[in-house]
């Protein structure tokens, strides 16, 4: 970068941003931050005046959980979105949004240069530049954590204290839990410190948005959620008719009920788009609820093969979402075959939550292609079984001709 920038800085408010907001401005830069509402629970006021005490010339801070929700989760909802099998992608999704709102909140600025905090050994650092080049490839980036004349002076989390207590940086007195933590509507996402040993297990205390199966209560939950095109348009709770339609709203009730009932916890050992293999832990227990009831209405009412063909392309979806890769011709290609699929996923899907896990009870779709009368082992419908010697005997060819010519081979 130039000796001085016009700089736009992705601000949590935490020791590592406040670090750097100082440090950027101590080098002869102007520096405003950004913060973004993704539904976390922080105090947004509080941040911002942070950064005016630490010296930024400007805070913004701009609410983006509706955009969250029908934007970025919704659409990994319709496409069943889950990295290596586990992981429903709450950090993924949000960081292509905060990337997105700081872009145009610096070019409204005029801003000359983005910058994040980010470290060099992560998945965000790739997430936040992939989606500055894409949508402004005219802004340069500084990333702290990769920059030599940065690492030099901090090498660790003690030289950030020693400088934010040197520079009356003010920094939360509390004791420093042994992990780290990401939040926002979707989930809460853990990982380092202790958590770095893939044999330990986590604490108890350290769960945030659900309670543990063992606690959970010894009553089912059944409730039904409603979709249409593939977008969960009403969650209805069976036992006091309680209902959401709102999509942010639904999505906190079913937050709060998965809570409550002790769903999605995941503890695994992923694949960084950086090439290291790292352990995280994870609660999405909306997230978790939605996946499960989209997925079986998609069993009454997706084609076959469309089924099939969507589903070969799930896990390049859920690694292009993982790798930061959000705003890319790969991904706007996808998404238009995806959302082309659940143009009949319409219907109601009822669930029970119980100790962690959720389970389908209904299904009822006015696009349903089952057929109850097809299916009866105890009718034949409208289906001439003789039919089937026909079917079998031509599919079966090429299983003969393989065997003949082993046959031959042994002769």
């Amino acid at each position: 970068m130039g000796k001085s920038e016009k700089i736009l800085l992705a601000y949590s408010g935490g020791l590592d941003t406040s670090v750097i907001l100082h440090w950027l401005i101590s080098q002869g830069h102007d520096v405003a931050t950004y913060t973004a509402n993704l539904g976390q629970d922080d105090d947004m006021q509080d941040i911002s005046s942070k950064a005016v005490q630490v010296g930024a010339s400007n805070a913004y801070v701009e609410d983006l959980t509706s955009e969250f929700v029908t934007d970025f989760i919704f659409p990994a909802i319709r496409a069943n979105a889950i990295y290596e099998g586990k992981y429903l992608l709450g950090t993924s999704l949000a960081r292509p949004l905060t990337a997105k709102g700081q872009v145009e909140a610096a070019l409204k600025a005029k801003s000359t240069a983005l910058s994040h905090g980010a470290t060099g050994k992560g998945n965000d650092q790739v997430r936040f530049e992939f989606t500055f080049h894409t949508l402004a490839p005219e802004l340069k980036i500084y990333a702290p954590w990769r920059d030599p004349l940065f690492l030099s002076k901090f090498t660790g989390r003690p030289d950030m204290l020693h400088y934010a207590k040197k520079n009356n940086i003010p920094v939360s007195a509390t004791k420093r839990k042994p992990w780290s933590s990401d939040a926002n509507l979707m989930h809460i996402s853990y990982e380092a410190g202790e958590l770095e040993d893939p044999a330990r297990r986590p604490r108890e205390s350290m769960f945030q948005m659900t309670r543990s199966p063992k606690k959970a209560p010894n009553k089912e939950t059944e409730i039904e959620i409603e979709f249409r095109n593939g977008d969960p348009i009403e969650a209805r709770n069976l036992q006091d008719g309680h209902s959401e339609s709102k999509p942010v709203q639904l999505f906190q009730y079913l937050n709060n009920l998965g809570g409550v009932n002790g769903i999605g916890r995941e503890d695994m050992v992923e694949n960084r788009f950086v090439g290291i293999k790292s352990r995280g832990v994870y609660e999405t227990p909306g997230g978790t609820i939605l996946q499960k009831a989209h997925r079986d209405l998609e069993g009454l009412t997706l084609d076959r093969e469309v089924m099939h063909l969507r589903d070969s392309l799930i896990p390049r979806f859920s690694e292009l979402v993982y790798y930061g890769l959000w705003f890319s011709p790969e991904m706007e290609m996808l998404r238009s075959l995806f959302d082309k699929s659940q143009e009949y996923v319409s219907g109601t899907v009822t669930l029970s939550l119980y100790k962690g896990n959720v389970t389908i009870k209904e299904r009822r779709s006015p696009f349903t292609l089952y057929s109850e009368d097809l299916a009866s082992m105890d009718r034949l419908g409208n289906f001439d079984a003789t039919d089937s010697t026909g079917f079998i005997r031509i599919n079966a060819h090429r299983l003969r001709n393989n065997s003949l010519r082993k046959q031959k081979e042994n002769l």
